[in-house]
């Protein structure tokens, strides 16, 4: 079907109708598989009946209806916006936080349950000051961490261990691997000490599934306040090799609360897991990338940092994007008011078919040669100046997770992806792998 023409693509205001299908083919789905935990059940219905197909689907059949102007959602006495279009998409980012705050109701609602001093919820001028702290902290603007080597060694060793485990029956999943994913990333971020404290990460993760439900659930003050007082503990020990050293160490203003941002960090670690098992499969079964994550040597490992941005285009890990606008913003058609929710929805941006000759495909490339920066909605860690700190970080260590597991064995995903359609839907915690010794390589 052709698109409309380009009068129509201004603010539009849907129908009752419309926004149903919005809401039953896009919002509910997206939030019943654990937009802050993911629920493994609720994950492997979702891959069985292809929800994000059935989201797209939604999508394009309004966008070729209505045009690709932001479509306008009014309910429950609030306005939705929902962008069509990678320019749109790309403006909301860009205008973080002023006028498009990232410190969304629902998201205030669901992230208070762990971290209410977080920045991603925070207001200005504390938004300013804790945002800096997470920059200074995480090192932003580096593309490597003056902790590289350190936290590169700790990654390594929990992927000989790993394999260690998994060889015994031949087989690697999810589980296994889960496990030494959080080794890893409390050595990482709360130090050696903290390996095998189940109990803190525990702890979050009971947080996190009570804040699925934001509003729906009380707050669990005591867990809370427990899991605070471990993150204290860490950071006074202070061990110089890990984040929490860094924290100990750095300078913050009073409104900071640097103990406050560790549980986002810890939150967004779980993406990263997530991602990186994924990523393997994605290895595992396109024989010539993972040949050239094979060639991919030194500290940087650009390939393997473009193979984990790859994964998350595929299958995001934040699938919606919220912003809500703090001023009245004008637009083709119309005015948006302010105290509009604005809704990226970033699978239907990730896989547009009209725009991205690579939809369904695992292309690497595209995030070394400058195809991905030419598609301003292509968002594996957001974008714009609420985009996340913490990237480079993350990529440096799970781009040396994948490079310590393919350098120490042979991995064979007993899922089956088309490396010509890759799904929409993946459930992560369904891989599977058989694992056998690495061939000899000349």
């Amino acid at each position: 079907m052709p698109r409309p023409s380009s009068e129509n693509h201004g603010l539009t205001t849907l129908p009752a109708t419309d926004a149903f299908r919005v809401l039953s083919g896009v919002a509910l789905p997206t939030i019943a598989n654990g937009v802050i935990k993911r629920l493994p059940p609720v994950m492997r219905l979702a891959e069985k009946v292809r929800v994000d197909e059935t989201a797209d689907r939604v999508l394009r059949r309004l966008r070729d209806r209505h045009g690709d102007g932001p479509l306008l959602i009014k309910a429950g006495g609030r306005t939705f916006a929902l962008p069509l279009s990678s320019a749109d998409a790309g403006r909301v980012l860009d205008g973080s936080p002023s006028p498009f705050s990232p410190a969304n109701l629902e998201k205030s609602a669901a992230l208070s349950h762990f971290q209410p001093h977080g920045v991603l919820i925070s207001q200005e001028p504390e938004r300013g000051q804790r945002r800096q702290f997470n920059e200074n902290v995480l090192e932003t603007g580096e593309p490597l961490h003056h902790l590289a080597p350190a936290l590169a060694e700790k990654v390594r060793e929990e992927a000989s261990r790993m394999l260690a485990l998994a060889e015994v029956g031949g087989r690697l999943d999810w589980h296994t691997f889960n496990v030494a994913w959080w080794r890893i990333v409390r050595r990482v971020t709360l130090g050696d000490a903290a390996r095998d404290d189940h109990r803190t990460t525990d702890l979050l993760a009971g947080l996190r599934m009570r804040a699925n439900l934001a509003y729906g659930m009380k707050k669990n003050r005591a867990a809370r306040e427990e899991l605070g007082q471990r993150l204290r503990a860490h950071v006074a020990r202070a061990e110089k090799d890990c984040l929490a050293g860094v924290v100990a160490q750095a300078p913050a203003q009073p409104e900071t609360d640097p103990l406050g941002q560790i549980p986002h960090w810890l939150f967004a670690f779980d993406a990263a897991g997530i991602t990186s098992y994924r990523t393997l499969a994605l290895l595992a079964t396109h024989p010539a990338e993972r040949a050239k994550a094979l060639e991919d040597k030194g500290p940087l490992l650009p390939y393997l940092r473009a193979c984990e941005l790859e994964s998350v285009r595929l299958w995001p890990t934040t699938p919606m994007i919220l912003r809500d606008s703090t001023e009245d913003t004008d637009w083709p058609g119309g005015t948006l008011p302010a105290g509009s929710t604005v809704l990226i929805f970033a699978p239907f941006f990730h896989r547009d078919e009209e725009e991205l000759p690579f939809a369904h495909r695992f292309t690497p490339e595209i995030w070394l040669d400058g195809r991905a920066q030419e598609h301003p909605a292509l968002v594996p860690f957001s974008a714009g100046p609420a985009e996340c700190p913490g990237r480079n970080l993350v990529l440096l260590v799970t781009s040396t997770l994948l490079s310590a597991l393919l350098e120490r064995a042979e991995f064979t995903a007993l899922t089956t992806l088309e490396p010509g359609r890759l799904p929409s839907t993946l459930d992560n915690f369904g891989l599977r792998f058989d694992i056998t010794a690495p061939r000899q390589r000349p």
